[in-house]
């Protein structure tokens, strides 16, 4: 954060806008009511990451967001905002975060990293076997109404990998139980996918100052995800 910024009291919020849904993101934030004026910024260079405080990865697709990035030379300053600044991923921002990802495509999938997780692609199956459920989620503002997730060729969260020399893994979401999509490819009919301690439950983490959703916030019309994106992991961090 500049010291412009300070005196102004305005926190910038990075979108990265190479492919996918980021102009959703855009619009959610716009409408954030926050002690601190939220100035969203579409980032598409070097130049635009380094006025960030923070930076939503969109939902899209994971390779293609990874191969774009590369090419615009964004790929290195990115695994480095993550050391510092924090960043929430959602979708395929959610597959950059982890630590490794599971049934990537031949050659494999760039990450940034940032994130003790596993996750799998496209966990869920294939675009016809999208999916919306409610989330009662803690820490949203009227944590008692549920909040949609969309799901959309979702990854699915494969395993936490908690550690003492990284942030604790605070599980902010889950799945209803009963929910997970019974085409699931990953489940065996021997299975019991009602267990709330399965980790593919999960649909939303937090570690320090980083989060990820396996679902899309930015395609429905409540900003209450966004809206703890900036209190919870933003303002926290930098004030």
């Amino acid at each position: 954060m500049t010291v412009s910024q300070v005196q102004q009291g305005k926190v910038v919020v990075g979108i990265l806008a190479l492919q996918g849904a980021f102009a959703e993101h855009q619009v959610a934030l716009q409408k954030i009511s926050s002690p601190r004026k939220v100035c969203p910024l579409l980032v598409r260079t070097p130049d635009d990451l380094a006025k960030c405080d923070a930076l939503i990865i969109p939902g899209g697709e994971s390779t293609t967001i990874a191969l774009l990035a590369r090419l615009a030379g964004l790929l290195e300053p990115l695994r480095q905002f993550t050391k510092t600044k924090p960043i929430w991923g959602t979708c395929a921002g959610a597959i950059l975060l982890a630590q490794a990802v599971e049934n990537t495509k031949k050659g494999g999938q760039e990450l940034l990293g940032g994130m003790s997780v596993t996750v799998a692609r496209n966990g869920w199956g294939s675009q016809v076997e999208s999916f919306e459920a409610p989330l009662l989620v803690d820490g949203l503002q009227d944590s008692q109404t549920p909040f949609t997730g969309v799901f959309i060729r979702a990854p699915v969260i494969q395993a936490l990998h908690p550690s003492p020399d990284h942030p604790p893994l605070e599980i902010i979401a889950r799945l209803p139980v009963g929910k997970l999509p019974k085409s699931q490819s990953i489940v065996s009919p021997d299975e019991d996918d009602t267990d709330p301690r399965d980790p593919r439950t999960i649909v939303a983490v937090r570690q320090g100052r980083h989060m990820l959703t396996t679902f899309h916030p930015e395609l429905t019309k409540d900003g209450r995800f966004h809206e703890y994106f900036v209190r919870a992991c933003v303002l926290s961090s930098l004030f």
